[in-house]
């Protein structure tokens, strides 16, 4: 064959050559093209989301629970309405859509597609479909499709939130009346007061006083003694706040609120047994509960004994602590104390109603499983295994069976794959009611007699079925997603992908998204998106059309996800590398991670590595620049939690325990002078989840030791990764320090 190409290459041909090749290899595109570039990302979310279809399926059950409907919004703006059958697995449209648009149509005296219905929601009672459709309320009776208009459904409010307060004060002057009217108790000042009803009052207790006062009482059942517990105040200092533009205009407005912090003195507690008859008072025999909230007591079936939970200080160890009432001796029914901490975020117990059984989630030998404590107050094991009971669904104590979730049981899969099990309360009987591949996101019926599961993995649609929760038997496949359209508009899914953590062992989990037009020729930067906070995994294992790495990624990325050691779900030892160490997030697995990708994929740039997060992502991700510059280039960092001193008491009392010289060693503010990457940080001035003098102090740190940053303040704004407006800034952060492009002119141009 002849040799198409020219013998020798002109000096200008091989300039272009060389610039194409330059072009290639760093994966930045022309400046002409960045524009467009954002473009598309904005774009992004609409395009997709309006191009899948039954991605999900909510169900409405019918009162008798033996029937359900729902809603699939289809093409080109159609839905159709299905209702099923559960235990015959029978499925169809859950009314005659054409006879009930052609009544409607009629009475409107105009036209109605019956696959363009006017109406999202509908009720059925009885013989009757309620719905709202032109401004009014109608009923359409289903034996012959007559409507009536009624009076239309009224938009439900979302309830207020208000803030949570644990008014412990003293002098409360609510009486407690004892159930057989004989008694009467009131707490007044710092002390207990009682009564005969009708009688004078008598003090019953001495030790009441500002610094330990009495808050809460509580008659035995049988009206004869008095469960009190007296309250020993802390500090409850105060966090502030200041809205420098309040939308009323005027003056900044401050506000003020008690806000624990690591190392404060907080409320403490003791439990005491006062007998009116006797007029005594005597304190339990069990140590104070010196840390959490007010302990209140669980009865049992003698109506003697007691139960209250106590977690200790720097949760390093919970105990369920039994009491006699009569003569106020404590044990303890069941003892948590690793030599970490007791995970409160993972936490499970059920009492019996008709029994003194109890059901416990422990992780005492390294895995969370359950456990059962009988009447006789033995222990015995329900689940076992190297693997991780997520969450406690529901508890059958007629039954003795248990629905519950957990993940790594199966061989071969996903370890933080869900899926659904029923088990009986003496560990015998376990089924796997979700078998197949894939994560599983499931609802129970009312009366939890069947389960609406939905199977997907990031790349692949879900399939949504209907099971049976007594044997797990498929009953209907009752719709799978619909992914043509998307693809067809260039969807690209994210890549799972797994390697070798710090020990060389253990897989470590991640998913990996890239550009729409991604070019396997090209080199691109890569962005990871971090939280690593230990009170969950967080990297997505359900399908979905559309996140916000997806857009990031449009620009011009690789984006990646990973849950490095320290995260949740992997069993004790996998979690434990947080204790006293929220610093090391996970980042020498998270490097390895994306130096195996690099190695796979020669697009990856890991030369140009930046990351962002929020909150706990947000210490996290400037962490990645102070304590890894090596190999984290960029961090934009959101409301960011940068001194574990600086936060509320429970989350980082749990993970970094007692305060000690470790807090310091690993905060942000004293390691600002090690910045040698780039930093923008973000703060609402209005967070109130994170103190935002925890950013204030790190930029304070940052001026003093002379380094470089960015540093954006948002008005009005609480706990936020910055909004739209922050989301502009932190693609044009990365488009210029990794991309080593400028950014649109935004003063310039139309809104991004």
């Amino acid at each position: 064959m002849q040799n198409l190409l020219p013998r020798r290459l002109t000096p200008v041909f091989l300039g272009v050559l060389s610039l194409s090749v330059a072009l290639a290899g760093s994966g930045k595109p022309p400046a002409s093209e960045i524009r467009e570039s954002y473009r598309r990302a904005n774009g992004l979310r609409q395009l997709y989301n309006s191009n899948a279809y039954k991605l999900s399926i909510d169900p409405h059950w019918y009162a008798d629970g033996t029937r359900f409907w729902y809603r699939n919004d289809l093409r080109e703006g159609k839905k159709e309405f299905i209702g099923v059958l559960a235990e015959s697995g029978q499925r169809g449209p859950a009314f005659d859509h054409e006879r009930l648009a052609a009544a409607l149509g009629k009475t409107l005296n105009k036209p109605v597609d019956p696959a363009k219905l006017p109406f999202s929601e509908i009720a059925f009672e009885g013989d009757l479909l309620r719905f709202d459709a032109d401004g009014k309320g109608w009923k359409c009776k289903l034996s012959d499709y007559t409507l009536e208009e009624t009076t239309p459904k009224p938009r439900a409010r979302p309830p207020r939130s208000e803030p949570w307060n644990q008014d412990l004060h003293p002098a409360s002057l609510r009486e407690y009346e004892s159930k057989d009217g004989k008694w009467v108790a009131q707490i007044e000042g710092f002390n207990v007061m009682v009564w005969p009803k009708g009688g004078a009052k008598s003090q019953i207790t001495k030790s009441g006083a500002a610094d330990g006062y009495f808050a809460r009482l509580w008659w035995t059942p049988d009206d004869k003694r008095i469960v009190a517990v007296r309250v020993h105040p802390g500090d409850r200092r105060l966090v502030d706040l200041i809205e420098s533009s309040p939308a009323q205009g005027g003056r900044a407005v401050h506000t003020a609120r008690v806000y624990d912090l690591p190392g404060d003195k907080v409320d403490t507690f003791d439990i005491w047994i006062l007998d009116p008859e006797k007029n005594e008072a005597k304190q339990i025999s069990a140590d104070p509960v010196d840390y959490g909230d007010l302990p209140s007591p669980d009865w049992e079936r003698d109506g003697r004994h007691f139960t209250y939970e106590k977690m200790d200080r720097g949760y390093g160890r919970w105990r369920l602590i039994e009491v006699d009432s009569v003569t106020g001796e404590s044990k303890a029914l069941l003892d948590d104390h690793p030599s970490t901490f007791v995970d409160s975020t993972s936490q499970f117990i059920w009492y019996a109603k008709k029994s003194d059984e109890i059901v416990w989630r422990s992780e005492r030998d390294g895995w969370g499983h359950l456990y059962l404590l009988d009447d006789k107050r033995e222990l015995h094991r329900i689940t076992s295994g190297p693997w991780v009971v997520r969450t406690v669904e529901k508890v059958d104590e007629v039954a003795r069976t248990i629905l519950f979730t957990a993940s790594g049981r199966e061989a071969g899969e996903d370890p933080y794959f869900i899926r659904w099990y029923r088990v009986n309360f003496d560990g015998t009987g376990l089924v796997d009611l979700t078998p197949e591949h894939g994560n599983h996101v499931a609802r129970l019926s009312p009366k939890a007699d069947y389960l609406i599961d939905s199977v997907s993995t990031v790349d692949s649609p879900p399939v949504h079925e209907l099971r049976r929760t007594s044997d797990g038997k498929l009953l209907a496949t009752l719709e799978q997603g619909d992914i043509r359209d998307l693809k067809a508009k260039g969807f690209r899914a994210p890549e799972p992908f797994v390697a070798k953590g710090r020990d060389g062992k253990t897989d470590i989990y991640g998913i990996v998204y890239r550009p729409s037009n991604f070019n396997p020729r090209k080199r691109y930067p890569v962005i990871e998106n971090i939280y690593a906070g230990p009170q969950d995994s967080f990297v997505p294992k359900s399908f979905a059309s559309w996140r916000s790495m997806a857009s990031l990624a449009e620009l011009g990325f690789i984006v990646v996800q990973i849950d490095g050691m320290g995260t949740r779900n992997r069993g004790k030892a996998f979690h434990d590398v947080c204790y006293k160490n929220l610093a090391d997030a996970g980042f020498p697995d998270r490097i390895l991670w994306m130096t195996a990708l690099a190695a796979k994929y020669p697009s990856v740039d890991i030369s140009r590595v930046g990351v962002y997060g929020t909150s706990a992502g947000g210490q996290n991700s400037t962490g990645a620049v102070l304590f890894h510059p090596e190999f984290y280039k960029v961090a934009v960092s959101s409301c960011g939690c940068h001194d574990n001193r600086m936060d509320k008491i429970w989350w980082n009392e749990q993970w970094m325990g007692l305060m000690g010289p470790h807090y310091a060693e690993q905060s942000n503010i004293t390691n600002a002078g090690k910045l040698k990457g780039k930093l923008l940080l973000f703060v609402g001035e209005q967070d109130h989840n994170v103190p935002p003098e925890s950013t204030y102090r790190l930029v304070d740190a940052l001026i003093k030791a002379n380094k470089d940053f960015d540093f954006l303040v948002l008005p009005g704004s609480d706990h936020t990764d910055g909004g739209a407006y922050g989301e502009r800034k932190r693609r044009d952060f990365f488009v210029r320090n990794l991309l080593g492009l400028e950014p649109p002119k935004w003063n310039e141009e139309e809104k991004p």
